[in-house]
Order: C-alpha cells, then structure tokens, then sequence
C-alpha cells in the first residue's frame, strides 16, 4: 500500500510521467470503440469494421478458425483443471464438450436435417459463433489503448457523482457501460473482469456491472431492429433500449440479490476505491490519470496481456453459444417449455395492455436462453409487438447462450442462480416500462 501510494504521489506531482501516452493512446482507443465511420455505405464504429473485413477477405477460413477455438475451449477446463471446481463449472465444461461436437457436425456438414436447417445450427454458427470468435480477440488488443493509460481513472472521478447516487457502482463503471452498447458485452466484461481484479471494483459493484450494463453491443441491436423491420424507427428503439436498460438496472441494484451482496475485493487485490473530492473534482481526475499512465506496462506487454485475455474469453464463450444456444433454439421450436415459462410474465403483458400478450409473454421468456430468438417469435407480429420485444432482448442483459457462461468464466462472484433472479427481475421491469412507449409509438 506504501508504494501504491508512493507511485501516486510522484504520478501527481512530478514532471516524468509521459502522459503523451494519455493524449495518445486513450483517444485511439476511445476512436476504435466509440466513433461510427461510414465505410463502404456502412456505417458503424472500427472495430466492427475490421471484423466485417476480415469475414469478407477470408470467409472460406473462419469456420476453421473458429472451430479451432471452440476447440481450445473444450479442452482447457480439463487441462488447467477448473472444471472441478464447482458443479456449475463441472456443467459448463460438459456443454463446451457438447459445443465442439456441434461445431465439428457444422463445419463438416454432417448431422440430422434439423440441426442443418438455416435458422438453427448455420445461424448460431454465422451470425454468432464467428462474429464473437473475431470480436473478443481484436477488442481486447483496442482494450489495452483504452483502460490501461489514465482514461478509465480521469473518466471515472468526473462521473462519480452520478454514476454512485443512482446505480452505486464508481464512476470508472461508466466506460463499461459505453464499451458494452458500442462495442460487446463480452469486450465489457472484460473490461469489469480486469478491474475487478486490480482492486477497483468490489465484488458487487463488479456484479451489478455484469448484469446491469454488459447488453449486447448497438451493433447487434441492429441486427434485431433489421430482423424485425423497425430500421425506420432506429434512433426510437435505439434510445429507449438504453433507458430502459438503465433504468431497470437503478431498480434491480436496491431489490434482492444485487442489494445484499457484500464490498469484498478480489482475494490479493489491493481495494482502490474511488476518493470523494468534491472541491477539487478536475485536479483529482488528473492525478488519478498520472497515476495509472506512471503505473502502466509499455504498450507491447499491454497488449500481449489483453489479447491474451480476449482469446480465453472467446474460448470460454464460443462452445457455450453453440451448445446452450443450440439447446434454448431447440426447446423454443419443438416443445412447449416456453409457454409454460411465459405464463410467468403473462400477468404483466396484460396489465400494461400489451398487444398480443401471450405471445409477448412467450417471447420475452424465450430470451434467457438466447437474446435473439425473441425477434424470430414475433416477426409477423405488428410494430408496437416488435418494439416491446426488441427493447426487452436488449435491456434482459443475461442469456445463457453467451453471458452466463461468460461471467462465469470471469472471477465475478455472482452464482448461476442469481443471474436467474435477475433476469426475471430485468425482464418484468422492462416489460413494464417499454410497452407504455410502444403504445404511445405504435
């Protein structure tokens, strides 16, 4: 603790620290996450773009190199040995085994006619499996500009005063939020993951970040609002996703599990919580910057770490989307468990007057296990039906094709079963809030 403390005192005081680092690094960063670019008549932010070109520049290669990850991902639980560690991660370890049988009968093209069928296997692997396979690792390489030379720390001492009062998370959270819409929920987690374990979150805010801002990326959102031909009200859709996504995440971190979580730190990190200096808000931003810059490792060693990360990551998701996904696709075509599970929330749908209630009720109890089968229940559907849907795929948050297993394979101390709780949770309250708009709307 002396040292740390040492390092930011000479950080804030002293003339060698080379925040040209600052200047430079964290605005490039910030460009490849956040500025949408129009090129080729697309237009979406930079990391997205490298993503489209590489699918385009070597389409016949991706399969293979996704494979060989879901691969990697199967094997590595049993070869580093943490699929004993709980019976959860016993589970988890037997579905990416699962996950890498799939992808091998994808690739080849072998297997039964359903699996084979365009809108089951051929979509999770294309419009999934790939995209998130090339995602995560470049991310993650733009990551190491982005949170690791002083903006993380600048950024998160000028949003504290809103970021605590409303969603009791520090005001560095506000970068996860903002990489998770523009960016993934995976390349957020990341980001929490990482400073959870350098002492900068505590165990709950690191859990209301998970679930409460880590949705899918704005990019997917697109996907949802072309699928379901609400592209003309983009900007609409677009805004009420993110006010009901953080909306709904003020309420669920003041109700049950999120609220009774314990501030413990990461075992062997030193807690660094953010200082309350009201008077002088501006001049403690810039120290903290200083701060992190004189901390931080040349940007090679920077990078090797991230892109080190980002691929676990990807091995720990990739065989997940292809066996939980597969299996939530399966249980929505061919039997009635979602009707049943969509009773749950009828009473909802029928109260706000939702149109369509039961079929709002079924689509949204669908999400959990994967956030876009939701649009393929309700695409023959009217506009206020598509709306409601859209806005509660995105603000639900948690879905077991991706982000459970996901959070999993991160240090976040939050068990399967309260990420449960808190989609139901997420998934009532935004049923409440966005049918109202879409009945306004529509």
């Amino acid at each position: 603790m002396a040292n740390e403390q040492g390092d930011e005192f000479v950080a804030a005081s002293g003339t060698e620290v080379p925040m040209w680092r600052f200047f430079v690094y964290s605005p490039l960063g910030a460009f490849a996450f956040f500025v949408p670019l129009e090129i080729g008549g697309e237009r979406s932010i930079l990391l997205d773009h490298l993503v489209t070109a590489i699918e385009s520049g070597v389409p016949s290669a991706l399969p293979y190199y996704a494979l060989v990850v879901i691969l990697a991902g199967a094997v590595h639980p049993f070869v580093s040995g943490t699929w004993r560690k709980s019976p959860v991660s016993v589970v988890f370890s037997l579905f990416k085994v699962i996950g890498f049988v799939v992808g091998a009968m994808l690739v080849l093209r072998v297997g039964p006619a359903w699996l084979l069928a365009e809108n089951m296997g051929p979509y999770l692997f294309d419009k999934l499996v790939v995209p998130v396979g090339l995602l995560v690792p470049i991310g993650a390489v733009f990551l190491a500009l982005l949170v690791g030379y002083g903006l993380l720390e600048f950024a998160g001492v000028l949003l504290q005063p809103v970021m605590r009062p409303i969603w009791k998370t520090p005001g560095r959270s506000a970068i996860d939020a903002v990489a998770s819409f523009v960016g993934s929920y995976s390349l957020g987690l990341l980001i929490t993951n990482r400073v959870y374990k350098e002492g900068k979150y505590s165990g709950r805010e690191a859990a209301i970040i998970a679930t409460g801002f880590s949705t899918v990326s704005a990019t997917f959102v697109v996907v949802v609002a072309s699928t379901l031909d609400l592209m003309g009200s983009w900007n609409v859709l677009f805004g009420t996703s993110l006010a009901v996504t953080f909306a709904v995440t003020a309420v669920t971190v003041r109700i049950w599990p999120l609220s009774r979580m314990r501030d413990e730190y990461f075992a062997g990190a030193v807690p660094r919580s953010e200082p309350d200096d009201r008077g002088r808000r501006l001049a403690r931003a810039w120290a903290e910057a200083r701060a992190a810059v004189a901390a931080a490792p040349p940007l090679g060693r920077n990078i090797v770490r991230n892109l080190k990360d980002g691929t676990l990551m990807a091995m720990a998701i990739l065989p997940s989307i292809l066996s939980i996904g597969l299996l939530g696709m399966v249980l929505a075509t061919y039997t009635p468990v979602f009707d049943w599970v969509g009773h749950v929330f009828y009473p909802i749908t029928w109260i706000t007057q939702a149109p369509e209630p039961m079929l709002v009720a079924k689509a949204a109890a669908v999400g959990v296990a994967e956030m876009f089968l939701p649009a393929l229940l309700v695409t023959g559907s009217s506009a206020a039906v598509k709306f409601i849907v859209a806005v509660v795929s995105v603000s639900q948050i948690v879905f077991f094709s991706a982000l459970v297993p996901c959070v999993v394979a991160t240090e976040i101390p939050i068990s399967v079963f309260r990420m449960v709780v808190i989609w139901f949770e997420r998934v009532a309250l935004s049923l409440l809030f966005a049918t109202p708009v879409a009945l306004v709307l529509f």
